[in-house]
């Protein structure tokens, strides 16, 4: 089957997955953002001097996770030398290594580390994507391209409809993601004012899952001191409350 290659090959191509694996396999051949396909193959060319010998994945990274999850866990984007370099979502860089120590604490993954794609790390009860699925210039994709990559999002989220009860929004970026989602994904209106994201914000609304705000596991906000482990224990004690999940 084709990549897709413009926006309307996006839309097209996400409604026709009939599982989670069928939409994993379309994102990975995703060349519908110039900009980004550029940037991601010139990482994945150029390299950073301590992965110099790795070979980088170079292409948009699909979601990771149980296919029955209770919680969703939404970032911004894929890390250049991260999941672009590694294949799997907040795999291989620091970002990572807070986020899956905070998910082992809280009995959600099996291991607290994550730093290959074959190293034995599962998640229970939990699924993770990114609002856009390429590794974008600065971590700052643009709106055409959060635009374009949206269907990926809300085809995803479709999918695990029928056991997903909270998401959590790692940052203001994912949270504002977050409402055309709500729409695509369940026929649902939008809250109008939107909700100011927040840490620790918490949007519930009819026949929709819970929304849960965390400021992102960024680098600079972990080592700033914004964004403490215990900060993040809290979020995911809250969401695994909220989802039912001992």
């Amino acid at each position: 089957m084709a990549e897709p290659r413009t926006p309307d090959e996006v839309v097209a191509r996400a409604a026709r997955a009939t599982d989670l694996a069928d939409l994993d396999a379309a994102v990975s051949d995703c060349f519908a953002c110039p900009r980004l396909v550029s940037w991601r193959e010139e990482v994945a060319r150029t390299r950073r001097a301590a992965f110099r010998d790795q070979e980088y994945w170079g292409r948009p990274v699909p979601g990771f996770g149980a296919p029955d999850a209770r919680i969703a866990i939404l970032g911004l984007a894929p890390a250049a030398h991260g999941g672009n370099r590694t294949g799997r979502i907040f795999t291989g860089d620091r970002s990572g290594d807070v986020l899956f120590a905070a998910l082992h604490r809280a009995g959600l993954a099996n291991q607290p580390t994550s730093v290959a794609a074959d190293d034995g790390l599962s998640l229970r009860d939990t699924r993770i994507f990114s609002a856009v699925r390429c590794a974008p210039p600065d971590n700052k994709p643009t709106p055409e391209e959060r635009d374009t990559c949206a269907p990926w999002l809300h085809r995803e989220v479709a999918l695990i409809r029928p056991t997903l009860r909270v998401v959590v929004a790692l940052g203001a970026f994912a949270w504002a993601a977050w409402w055309p989602a709500l729409r695509q994904a369940y026929g649902l209106r939008p809250p109008s004012p939107r909700p100011v994201f927040g840490h620790g914000a918490h949007w519930s609304g009819a026949a929709a899952p819970e929304l849960l705000g965390c400021y992102h596991v960024s680098q600079q906000n972990t080592f700033t001191g914004r964004l403490t482990p215990g900060m993040l224990d809290d979020v995911f004690a809250r969401a695994k409350q909220l989802a039912g999940v001992d």
